[in-house]
């Protein structure tokens, strides 16, 4: 255990997660004191100092610059951390979710691409590789952000909390649809009087994006799908929006009846995600399909019309080195998806696989700058462009989940969920809905993640999404 001790709580989240990066493996713990810190951090009238076993540092405090400071006491502690560890970090001292939003900050503000080069390599210590990831990603994404209606415009969510089995690396709320059979058609009932109690607010406004995630979606029977779908139809101006996606996520829940109902509401972009195409590994991460079953959904989706299809991947999952992710690569190349989403594996503290990792050490999780080519590569040749781009708490080796596609193909709602460029209205158990305001001020209100409690509190539900939105 890595103890930092703190005089005052300001940057303190800042100072865990840059430790953390440098030490994935170990529990690290932020206190105002204790015996042998590893860390201690005094903050002081002028200046905050930070001594690091022999050596001391210590900056001076501008209180009208509080991000300056933080940027600033963060480059010094990378710097004793870098030498310390031997090891420099691919997003230098960037902890944040959204590292893509800073660089479209400047590029908003009027900034040459040269500034922005020179300004997030000395502020951030970014390597080039990265650099240059985040600033392609930000051009792209300028171009896309202006098909949206920023102010008089939304984007809809759905969560479907069901999926056939819990996935080791999972923290998503979701429940096991074979025991939740029985309640299914009460949360679709709860679901429609959320959706009645308040589509109101958002009858005037233009619906831009739609997404119906979980969970697994496709866990649900063909009758209860349309159900879902004509819910949603009959509230919302679906033909208005610019994509409708749904999260069909596991191959097994697939059929041919249950694409032909997706197909019947105009759905042209599911999402199709094996992780990986090693089969020892499926077994492992409580996937409940073969590689085969996956290339026989992806056909069978082809065959009825879908014409935007996206892929999930994980690097970093247990036991898997760059020889299965090249050999998941190649599998995923024949099949030729529209997208693909290259996710570094992140231990959530709500997944097992936190406790998966205590019962079998010998099981490292790796992630290297080698891994993270195949993919990248991978997805050069298929003609898929990276245009998203995201960073996780406790992310394997402190890389980034990144969104690949064909030019016109691109993930819409990714993009308004990543650089916040307008109101989310979420429905459903565990979903979050965001108010964006004209001068950039974010709200948010979630719903409980629980079904049973989401069944029993719809009204409260409800409630809390009229406050949110009232005006």
């Amino acid at each position: 255990m890595l103890l930092i001790t703190m005089n005052q709580e300001q940057y303190e989240y800042d100072v865990h997660s840059l430790v953390k990066a440098f030490y994935p493996l170990e529990e690290v713990q932020v206190k105002k004191e204790g015996e042998l810190p590893f860390i201690d951090i005094k903050y002081k009238e002028a200046s905050i100092s930070f001594t690091m076993k022999n050596q001391k540092r210590e900056i001076k405090v501008n209180r009208e610059d509080r991000i300056g400071t933080k940027n600033k006491l963060k480059r010094e502690l990378y710097e004793l951390l870098s030498q310390e560890t031997k090891k420099n970090l691919p997003w230098g001292t960037l902890t944040g979710i959204r590292p893509v939003k800073l660089t479209m900050k400047l590029l908003e503000a009027g900034k040459e691409e040269r500034e922005v080069r020179e300004y997030l390599k000395e502020n951030y210590l970014l390597s080039n590789k990265k650099l240059e990831l985040s600033l392609e990603i930000a051009k792209r994404e300028r171009q896309m952000v202006s098909q949206f209606h920023r102010l008089d415009g939304y984007s809809l969510y759905i969560g479907i909390p069901f999926c056939p089995t819990t996935c080791l690396y999972c923290s998503f709320p979701s429940y096991p649809i074979h025991q939740w059979k029985e309640r299914v058609k009460d949360y679709l009932e709860a679901l429609e009087k959320e959706i009645k109690g308040t589509w109101s607010i958002f009858k005037e406004k233009k619906l831009d994006t739609i997404y119906i995630g979980g969970g697994t979606p496709t866990s649900l029977e063909p009758e209860e799908l349309s159900c879902l779908l004509s819910m949603v139809e009959k509230h919302f101006r679906i033909k208005e929006a610019l994509e409708f996606t749904v999260e069909a996520g596991r191959p097994d829940t697939m059929t041919r009846e249950k694409l032909k109902t997706l197909r019947e509401y105009g759905m042209e972009r599911i999402s199709i995600n094996p992780q990986t195409m090693e089969e020892s590994t499926l077994k492992l991460i409580g996937r409940t399909h073969s590689k085969e079953q996956v290339k026989e959904a992806f056909f069978l989706a082809r065959e009825l019309g879908f014409s935007n299809i996206n892929m999930d991947l994980i690097l970093g999952l247990p036991g898997e080195g760059t020889r299965e992710v090249r050999k998941t690569i190649e599998e995923v190349k024949k099949m030729d998806p529209d997208s693909l989403t290259v996710h570094s594996l992140a231990v959530k503290r709500a997944s097992k696989l936190g406790q998966w990792m205590e019962e079998h050490p010998e099981q490292l999780l790796r992630n290297n700058e080698e891994m993270m080519d195949i993919p990248y590569e991978g997805a050069r040749q298929m003609g898929l462009l990276p245009y998203y781009l995201y960073r996780q708490k406790n992310i394997a080796g402190n890389f980034e989940n990144v969104g690949y596609a064909k030019p016109g193909k691109y993930g819409l709602y990714n993009i308004v969920t990543m650089e916040e460029v307008q109101s989310i209205a979420a429905f459903g158990a565990g979903s979050i809905s965001k108010r964006v305001y004209p001068d950039g001020k974010i709200e948010r209100c979630e719903n409980v993640k629980d079904v049973a409690q989401y069944i029993e509190r719809i009204e409260e539900m409800i409630e809390r999404k009229r406050v949110l939105f009232r005006d």
